[in-house]
């Protein structure tokens, strides 16, 4: 059995189980009202700087048994449109099944996805979402695939070919676009561009979205996978975006000359 083993556990977030429950326990709202939603953005930083901005995120939410994770490629390893093939993702707080049948469909009918280890083995921004879903729903299963490529007519192809295979095969799944916003900039500079960023994804046009932080060089990591999740969302049906968090690096550490920004925002 494929086993991807934690990269980023005991730096990114705790490697101690109880003590990663609790760290949970601290960023989640309690007992707040949840909606079942199609698609969200969520930060990936270490959780003492992006850790509340998630929780929260993910206490508005239902979480369901199958969430596709769409995450940027930090590394630079791997394919430009890589799936992790199957087995399970291991985390301090258990291992998590891949959806192989979910895997399967998009491979066949999406020919820019290839089964893939690299681009995922050091990848820290779809593991650092897993922790959260487990909390949730500890019998989800997962699909991730890293995105290193940028051509927008293929992220676009890209989402519309989930969008068959979730309506197809799990019509409730959760599609997570992992994304921190501005990176190493002012607060007052990243307040400003997040600002224009966030605006695009509210009014779900990924267009905008994609040309504004090329054009106004907003680093937003995600992007790529942000698009994807927009235009997969829309085919599902959405009509609507929230943002429910904002914050920065700056607003932990009081460093506001360089801070990194992080939006969590669901799309329904």
């Amino acid at each position: 059995m494929i086993l991807r083993q934690p990269a980023v556990a005991g730096s990114f977030y705790s490697n101690n189980p109880d003590q990663l429950k609790g760290d949970i326990e601290g960023f989640v709202i309690k007992d707040c009202d949840k909606q079942s939603v199609l698609g969200i953005i969520s930060p990936h930083a270490g959780y003492t700087y992006s850790g509340r901005v998630a929780g929260n995120l993910y206490s508005r939410i239902k979480i369901p048994d199958t969430v596709v994770i769409l995450a940027p490629n930090h590394t630079g390893y791997g394919v430009p449109y890589s799936i992790w093939p199957g087995g399970q993702w291991r985390t301090p707080m258990g291992d998590v099944k891949i959806d192989e049948e979910v895997v399967e469909e998009l491979i066949r009918v999406c020919n820019l996805l290839e089964k893939d280890r690299e681009a995922h083995l050091y990848e820290h921004a779809a593991e650092v979402q897993i922790p959260f879903i487990q909390y949730f729903n500890p019998h989800s299963e997962i699909v991730v695939v890293v995105i290193s490529a940028r051509d927008i007519a293929d992220l676009k192809n890209l989402g519309k070919k989930l969008s068959q295979v979730l309506q197809k095969l799990r019509p409730g799944a959760l599609v997570v676009a992992s994304s921190d916003m501005t990176h190493h900039e002012s607060q007052a500079s990243a307040n400003r561009k997040d600002t224009i960023a966030i605006g695009e994804v509210l009014a779900l046009n990924e267009d905008t979205l994609y040309s504004k932080v090329h054009e106004m060089r907003i680093t937003m990591c995600g992007i790529y996978p942000a698009v994807t999740m927009l235009v997969c969302s829309k085919e599902r049906g959405a009509k609507r975006a929230e943002l429910v968090r904002y914050e920065t690096s700056g607003d932990i550490t009081g460093d506001y000359d360089h801070v990194v920004g992080y939006a969590g925002i669901m799309v329904s």
